[in-house]
């Protein structure tokens, strides 16, 4: 059997990047659904806000046009993208199938 130690170094680091504004409405919806999320699965990705007013370099980067957009990603780059509020359900599967 293997020691935990060990299986957590099969994980990928998966991490959402919440990109949202202050004054965005549907960003405001989707905050509790993320800190839900971070919650329930305790470590098992990272969430980096980024907010687009202050970090616009970023956020063309990842080339966000729209709020709120959420961008899953792991070790091996972009497993989903997310534009619009989203359910928590979706956001769910997109962390599983990036290994969270």
């Amino acid at each position: 059997m293997r020691a935990a130690w060990e299986l957590s170094l099969d994980r990928m680091t998966v991490t959402l990047k919440d990109f949202y504004a202050d004054w965005c409405g549907p960003c405001k919806t989707q905050d509790p659904i993320l800190e839900e999320l971070e919650d329930d699965w305790e470590g098992r990705f990272e969430v980096e806000k980024v907010n687009v007013d202050e970090q616009q370099d970023i956020a063309n980067e990842y080339q966000v046009r729209s709020l709120p957009t959420l961008v899953i990603e792991n070790d091996d780059g972009i497993v989903e993208r997310f534009v619009g509020v989203t359910q928590r359900e979706d956001i769910e599967d997109a962390l599983e199938s990036a290994g969270a």
